[in-house]
């Protein structure tokens, strides 16, 4: 590890790239597996499933590490400046190269007018991230941020019993509390930390005000997402079969699912 991180250091644009190639291998590796009956039903859908399971591995990684910096190192919360650690800095690269994956992902499959919203948020992301890595400034910020893909392993779970045509079952039932809790705690809770940390600091940060524009169109859409779960989940009149699979259109608008 000692002698790995000064290389990522050197060339993080490089190291962004491999992990961007790794992550295509594993979503590769991953349309090996059984896809329900109901996926099958056109190439939207089998996208979408594919595109989801790449995601949750992600979210399962990146949630898990960046949770257990921050216990190993507390610092972490409290510098989020200038604070990193190696395995911090090794986190956030990954993380950057499955944001560039998924990106290529959406763009080169045809998805990108269907789904400009995260188009629009990923290009945020890459954009702090990669100013994180090449300035070695916020990485600290980067790994709080990744607190939100612990939200995203219940919300992709969600997304993929719609697919396969679950949502009556227990496990989407319990789930959909269980994302709620998440959505306020991990997401919510940690989007506000970092916009209140952004603007009590202002004065002395780096780039300040890019990152805290970033952070402003972020909780904008994290907050117009969590009316769309509320609404969908809690509020809807509409019956489960009225909209089979999740599936309105042909884009990529999984939230409003």
């Amino acid at each position: 590890m000692d002698a790995l991180i000064p290389m990522l250091k050197s060339y993080p644009g490089a190291t962004v790239l491999v992990f961007a190639l790794l992550f295509r291998v594993i979503h590769r590796l991953l349309q090996r597996l059984p896809v329900p009956k109901l996926v099958k039903q056109n190439e939207l859908t089998i996208w979408k499933w594919r595109n989801l399971s790449v995601s949750i591995v992600h979210s399962l990684l990146t949630g898990t590490w960046a949770l257990t910096c921050v216990l190993v190192w507390p610092e972490t919360l409290r510098n989020i400046h200038s604070y990193h650690t190696p395995l911090s800095y090794l986190l956030v690269c990954v993380s950057t190269g499955y944001f560039v994956n998924d990106a290529a992902d959406i763009i080169l499959t045809g998805n990108g007018r269907g789904s400009w919203e995260f188009l629009i948020h990923h290009v945020c992301v890459i954009s702090c991230f990669l100013y994180a890595l090449y300035t070695q400034l916020y990485v600290a910020g980067a790994v709080i941020a990744l607190f939100v893909e612990v939200n995203s392993v219940t919300l992709h779970l969600r997304l993929l019993l719609k697919l396969a045509g679950a949502q009556s079952s227990s496990l989407y039932y319990y789930n959909k509390f269980t994302n709620i809790f998440t959505y306020v705690t991990f997401r919510l809770s940690t989007q506000f930390y970092l916009t209140w940390y952004l603007v009590t600091n202002y004065s002395w940060l780096d780039n300040g005000t890019y990152f805290l524009i970033s952070m402003i169109v972020m909780n904008v859409m994290i907050l117009i997402y969590f009316y769309r779960l509320l609404r969908t989940d809690f509020f809807s009149s509409r019956k489960s079969s009225v909209v089979q699979n999740g599936t309105h259109n042909n884009s990529r608008n999984f939230l409003t699912d």
